[in-house]
């Protein structure tokens, strides 16, 4: 996936960049300007200065950004002079636009801003439609205005052509002025801006909306913005219900403002013919005390914050339903929220001012699961602490995850470092063990109030510690070993603790405490070698600190694109960042060690208590988890006009908390400008059937209702694969609500269509009860993959079936297959299915006097290219296999059609229909004859195909003495054959 930016501006008003695959703000090269504002997306940046005004910032390309330039000359044919600029006094402008309605001379035309410079001078375009026009560029026509052609002819009156110039623009990779017009209405100074809508429904490419608000609470609207043009071309007020505060839009047709009263506004109407949107609908804030402050929308997906800076998730937004369903409190308070590509969210924290990120968004759970922080660090702020450890390498240190001991000093005698350390750690031991009697026997060492800090025998004891460190750099000054700190607690928050269990006095832990500060922040200048304590943490904190972390006061995600499960590296300290605290190793003994163990999991047991059982009351954010499928398809509207429309679709099951899984499948469309939707519950379809068109991938959805009204839904999508998708995801989400999974059952009812489709259902209890019996038209058929002409099952749950080559196939228990093939999980047991199959349509003639047999028949004659019985129309063209299937040969004629045929492969007879014979006489007055085109199926199927010495009859006599015995025999059959050939079997030829 390639990098992405996120933009931010911190409370100084610099603006700063964070790639995806980076882990450092970068400062905006122009530092000059000072922001308040930015809205982003893929391709540039747009921003409000300090100033008030606009600003852009493109990114640069390989491509230049040119912007065509045309203009039209027009001229008409007069006796006298021939085809010249004198025009009649109603026709159009002599130089003008396309439709002449708008005078464009060539020397009016002038650069938009000082970001663009003409690239060339203007020439003639000698080109219309892609092929080359007479010498001059002029094309013909009778008057204006008419379709114009290349080629003069008699009745040629006018003429034009087209004139072209290209314009650069030259500010890429900065921040670049939007001046302001001077014409129509002038904007106040700006507060707010948006820029979205390049997912608005057959945009062309490159398109942007840019939605500004000014100081007085007026919208305008950025018009033609798109690649060769991101400046746009001027402001257009949108009237509003009230003044607005704040706006937003996403990448697709969603947009919203923030009133002066805290209301929420959301645009409708926004399609392709009118990005602007047509009316504003008004939608409450969650309390009516504390109104909206700030939104932010994507494409599923609306964040907001109330005026007690808590922020708010708003349930059900989609481009269909805009307004939404409901609030969900994320209780956490904020400054800002930001929404970005894939519905990703970011927010800025009221109280630390820290950049938030929303983990867990995904396209089943929009409202993501926790809010992460990003620690990374700024541009400056690395080349800080690069110096500083420059610096401290060069005195021997260097930090990481490691802390090293480095040699600088080479001493004639050789010292065991590690054999040091034991007798230190020793010593050590001893030193805390006196301490802690002295302290828990505070009387024995003569202080009769038992006052531990001033008790000169252990203020010597800790002297005696310090002592200890101070030689640890002398040491570590002559070996070249790594040593790593044990993490430990820190004193102040886990005190050691005594042979007997108990904690150390208050004294003695502040004196220790003290005594290893005072060793560890000691000037290195003052030890014999370079390489002192101060590599520890204690003595180089300072170095690391940075004048200032930035605080955060806006930022835009709307070009970053963040996948659901993709890693960064904004939530790690980076390598060399300080360590907030880092606990030095002291010796402790094992009674120490089981008490400090036992201490800390009682600890944690409390907290768990705390945190878990005192939430229990609360009610979930979210009750139900949501998976939810969108897609694009053509809907055949079951009332007038009956026709194919546009319609988006959405698949959303959710499951309850009792586990249970149920689905709606909606259909939204859009008639007479008012955006309507059916939808139907995933337990209510019976059956998902393809259907076989001439020109779509369409199939229907039945429901009860709609079997008896004999009027499915029909859906066509744009391929095959994928209707065979959405056939898969629909009918794994109509068996998720009817808890059907796996293979079918014993006592399953099969059958096939015309098709060679294999369907199953499982029966019900109540579908052969007395007194409610289940109707036919609600049993729920699923299919199966394969083809079969017939198919035979009995109540031992053996399930045998003929192809359409006269091949045995038995069923192996598998499930899935056909269309599922695309299931991991629905593999096992599933073989490849191979047959053949033939098709055949007729070609049909009829005699007439003056051209003899043609494909000119009477009106009530059958189709010219039909089935056998004429009813049904079947030309080479429109004839296409069954699904799963592909031709194996071309159309042929088939001379051995029944009733023989002449050389030519017609059967003639005396009218149709009637009986046909392969020769002609003087009284036939028709004639057809057929063809042939053999196609092969090859698909996944949990079927596999035997010898045909078995015979399919066996089934049909039911369950019979010896059944079982015999089901056995065909199974164990199956799989010595399975072993010795392969998965897949190849039948022998029938030698009946």
């Amino acid at each position: 996936m390639p990098s992405s930016l996120l933009w931010a501006v911190d409370v100084h008003g610099r603006v700063y960049s964070l790639s995806t695959a980076g882990q450092y703000w970068e400062l905006c090269k122009d530092e000059s300007l000072q922001f308040k504002r930015l809205a982003a997306v893929k391709q540039c940046c747009w921003g409000i200065a300090c100033d008030h005004q606009i600003y852009v910032y493109v990114h640069s390309s390989e491509v230049p950004i040119h912007y065509q330039e045309e203009t039209y000359e027009n001229q008409r044919w007069n006796p006298v002079d021939g085809f010249s600029d004198r025009l009649l006094p109603s026709d159009r402008w002599q130089w003008s636009d396309v439709t002449g309605l708008i005078h464009q001379p060539l020397n009016e035309f002038e650069l938009a801003s000082p970001q663009w410079e003409w690239e060339s001078d203007w020439y003639v375009d000698e080109n219309i439609g892609g092929e080359p026009t007479e010498k001059g560029g002029w094309t013909y026509a009778i008057d204006f205005p008419a379709t114009y052609t290349k080629d003069k002819r008699w009745n040629s009156c006018v003429r034009r052509r087209r004139w072209i110039r290209y314009r650069r623009y030259n500010a890429c990779d900065m921040w670049a002025k939007i001046p302001l017009q001077e014409t129509g209405p002038l904007p106040d100074p700006f507060n707010d801006i948006a820029v979205g809508g390049w997912e608005i429904t057959d945009e062309p490419l490159g398109h942007l909306s840019v939605w500004a608000v000014t100081v007085q609470g007026k919208v305008f609207y950025r018009e033609n913005i798109n690649d060769q043009n991101p400046e746009g071309s001027l402001w257009t007020e949108i009237q509003t219900p009230g003044e607005v505060v704040q706006i937003t839009c996403g990448p697709g047709d969603l947009l919203c403002a923030v009133l002066w009263e805290g209301q929420l506004i959301v645009r409708d109407g926004i399609n392709r013919d009118n990005p602007k949107g047509s009316s504003w609908k008004i939608v409450e804030p969650p309390n009516s005390e504390n109104g909206l402050v700030q939104v932010s929308v994507g494409v599923n997906v609306l964040w907001t914050i109330t005026r007690d800076r808590r922020v708010w998730f708003r349930r059900g937004v989609c481009s269909e339903n805009p307004v939404g369903t409901g609030w969900i409190c994320m209780n956490i308070e904020m400054v800002m929220v930001n929404v970005g590509l894939n519905d990703q969210v970011w927010g800025i924290g009221y109280e630390d001012r820290n950049i938030y990120f929303r983990h867990g968004v995904t396209p089943t759970e929009y409202s993501g699961k926790a809010w992460k922080i990003i620690v990374a660090s700024r541009e400056h702020d690395r080349a800080s602490r690069t110096g500083s450890a420059t610096s401290l390498a060069s005195a021997g240190c260097f930090f990481g995850d490691e802390v090293r001991l480095p040699s600088q000093v080479s001493i004639s005698s050789e010292v065991d470092f590690s054999s040091e350390m034991d007798k230190l750690a020793k010593k050590t031991e001893n030193i805390l063990e006196t301490i802690g009697e002295r302290a828990s026997c505070p009387h024995a060492s003569g202080g009769g109030d038992g006052d531990v800090a001033s008790s000169p025998d252990i203020e010597k004891k800790c002297a005696d510690v310090a002592n200890v460190f101070e030689t640890i750099p002398l040491m570590g000054a002559s070996s070249e070993k790594w040593v790593q700190p044990v993490a430990e607690p820190p004193v102040s928050q886990a005190p050691y603790l005594t042979d007997q269990g108990g904690p150390l006095q208050d004294g003695a832990e502040l004196i220790i405490a003290h005594s290893i500060s005072n060793t560890m922040n000691s000037d290195p200048a003052e030890t014999s070698s370079v390489s002192s304590v101060g590599t520890y943490p204690f003595g180089i904190e300072e170095h690391y600190v940075s004048d200032e972390r930035p605080l955060w006061a806006w930022l835009s995600g709307g070009g970053c694109e963040v996948e659901a499960h993709t890693q960064l590296n904004w939530f790690t300290a980076q390598s060399g960042q300080p360590f907030s605290q880092l606990s030095f190793s002291m010796p402790i003994s094992c009674t120490q060690q089981t008490v400090w163990r036992k201490q800390i999991i009682h600890q944690l047991t409390e907290r768990s208590k705390r945190e878990l059982e005192d939430f229990k009351h609360y009610e979930q954010a979210v009750e139900q988890s949501v998976w939810i499928k969108k897609g694009a398809m053509q809907w055949w509207r079951d009332g007038k006009p009956y026709k194919w429309i546009d319609v988006r679709v959405a698949l959303e099951q959710f499951t309850g908390n009792d586990g249970k899984r149920d689905g709606i499948f909606f259909i939204y469309y859009t008639f007479n400008d008012e955006k309507k939707y059916l939808h139907v519950f995933s337990n209510e379809i019976t059956i998902l059937v393809p259907i076989a068109n001439e020109t779509k991938h369409s199939f229907a959805i039945y429901t009860p209702e709609r079997t008896k009204q004999r009027w499915p839904i029909r859906l066509a999508t744009t391929t095959e694969q994928e209707m065979y998708d959405w056939l898969a995801v629909l009918s794994l989400a109509c068996c998720d609500s009817r808890d059907l999974h796996g293979p079918p059952s014993n006592q399953a009812l099969w059958s096939v269509t015309c098709k060679g489709d294999i369907f199953v259902s499982e029966p019900t209890p109540n579908l052969e009860a007395a007194q409610h019996p289940l109707p036919s038209d609600q049993l729920y058929w699923r299919q199966i993959g394969g083809h079969l002409c017939i198919i035979e099952s009995n109540s031992q749950g053996i399930v045998w079936g003929i192809g359409y080559d006269h091949t045995a196939w038995v069923y192996t228990g598998g499930y899935g297959g056909g269309f599922f093939q695309g299931l991991a999980s629905s593999t096992d047991n599933i073989y490849t299915q191979t047959d053949v199959m033939c098709v055949y349509i007729y070609e049909n003639q009829r005699w007439n006097p003056v051209t003899g047999y043609s494909s000119r028949g009477l009106p009530t004659d059958r189709y010219m290219w039909s089935d056998a019985s004429g009813l049904q129309e079947c030309t080479k063209a429109h004839t296409k296999p069954p699904s799963q299937w592909t031709w194996v040969s071309d159309w042929y004629i088939d001379f051995n059609a029944p009733g023989g045929t002449d050389r030519e492969g017609w059967q003639y007879a005396a009218d149709f229909p009637a009986s046909y014979h392969g020769y002609k006489t003087i009284k036939d007055f028709v004639r057809r004859r057929r063809w042939a085109r053999v196609y092969h199926g090859c698909t996944l199927v949990q079927i596999n195909h035997l010898h045909q010495c078995l015979s399919v009859a066996i089934i049909r006599f039911g369950p019979l003495p010896g059944m079982e015995q015999l089901s056995t025999v065909v199974l164990s059959l199956h799989k010595i054959l399975q072993v010795i050939v392969g998965t897949t079997f190849h039948p022998l030829p029938n030698r009946s």
